[in-house]
């Protein structure tokens, strides 16, 4: 039976192996992986102020910062005021934000396709049911709530 911690890498290792591959297909496009993340973060949201971001991603403010000025010059996102703090900019997508990000749906659904037809039915489902436990688990250890493990 395997233990936590090679269950854990081996978790770790697909995850990143799956990433990886998927950037490299997207950047054959002419897309980058990075980009569409943080453009699908503000679609899924509204907009988004940078802390935001670096938040979510572990990303040092100025990276973000690089990031987001990359993403205005190419027209993908626009910095607007915050109506409750004139100091900050809420960041916003794009038409041409939406057009990018729609570009590379094609490549992650084939990808996702190929590497989970891998998986039959049943197997598909106990993944989801293992996901949402880890998922769980995660959000309570967040919040200060131990699983006990």
């Amino acid at each position: 039976m395997a233990g936590v911690e090679e269950l854990t890498a081996s978790f770790g290792s697909v995850f990143l192996r799956f990433t990886r591959l998927l950037d490299k297909r997207m950047a054959r496009e002419g897309a980058s992986l990075a980009r569409t993340r943080v453009l699908l973060m503000i679609e899924r949201r509204g907009s988004v102020k940078a802390s935001d971001i670096a938040e979510l991603f572990g990303l040092a403010p100025r990276t973000v910062t690089d990031t987001l000025d990359g993403m205005e010059r190419n027209g993908l996102i626009r910095r607007e005021p915050d109506p409750k703090d004139r100091r900050v900019k809420r960041i916003v997508i794009t038409e041409a934000g939406r057009q990018a990000v729609a570009a590379t749906e094609p490549i992650r659904r084939e990808l996702t396709s190929q590497v989970m037809g891998n998986l039959t039915s049943q197997e598909r489902e106990a993944l989801a049911t293992i996901l949402g436990k880890l998922e769980a688990a995660v959000a309570a250890e967040e919040e200060g709530r131990p699983t006990g493990g």
